[in-house]
């Protein structure tokens, strides 16, 4: 193979490269917007995800765009996930990151973390609604069947969800 040929094909493997770190990116930023997390967090895993060595804040936010302080905020909901983790690297005193891939554990630990206690929360706001529905409203029953709904939806989430979450930990 030519000097020439040689380069043409480490350059082809840049661009696939940065390609793959683009689409995974937006596949990340995605998939946590259904979640309700921010830009943010979607870039720097979708970033780190296809990454064979950990990066350090700084570089994620060079190679992102984005504020050290996004990219700060971004990495701790991604540790209180514990969808990052850091490493230490001989001679550098910055944390470095790397992600966890097992997306088993990442879910499990989002219903168990996130999901759950917004649940609880959940029951005692539709007593305060409940109760907060003046006795001769027009339209009581309406109401009344529309919070049952979200009752019965919050009893049947909060049974289903640890299973989910059990079941993933398999």
């Amino acid at each position: 193979m030519s000097p020439a040929s040689n380069l043409d094909t480490q350059s082809d493997h840049a661009i696939g490269g940065r390609q793959l770190e683009l689409e995974s990116i937006d596949f990340f930023v995605r998939l946590m917007s259904m979640l309700g997390m921010p830009r943010s967090v979607g870039e720097i895993y979708g970033l780190l995800y296809f990454s064979q060595d950990s990066l350090p804040m700084d570089q994620i936010a060079s190679r992102l765009g984005i504020s050290i302080g996004s990219a700060s905020q971004g990495l701790r909901t991604l540790r209180a996930l514990k969808a990052v983790k850091t490493a230490y690297v001989a001679g550098d005193r910055r944390d470095h990151y790397f992600v966890e891939t097992e997306f088993r554990r990442l879910f499990s630990t989002f219903i168990k973390d996130e999901i759950m206690p917004h649940l609880e929360s959940a029951k005692e706001r539709i007593s305060r609604m409940e109760k907060s529905l003046p006795a001769g409203i027009e339209d009581r029953e309406f109401y009344l069947v529309r919070i049952e709904k979200l009752r019965r939806l919050t009893k049947a989430s909060g049974r289903l969800l640890p299973a989910l979450s059990g079941l993933l930990k398999l």
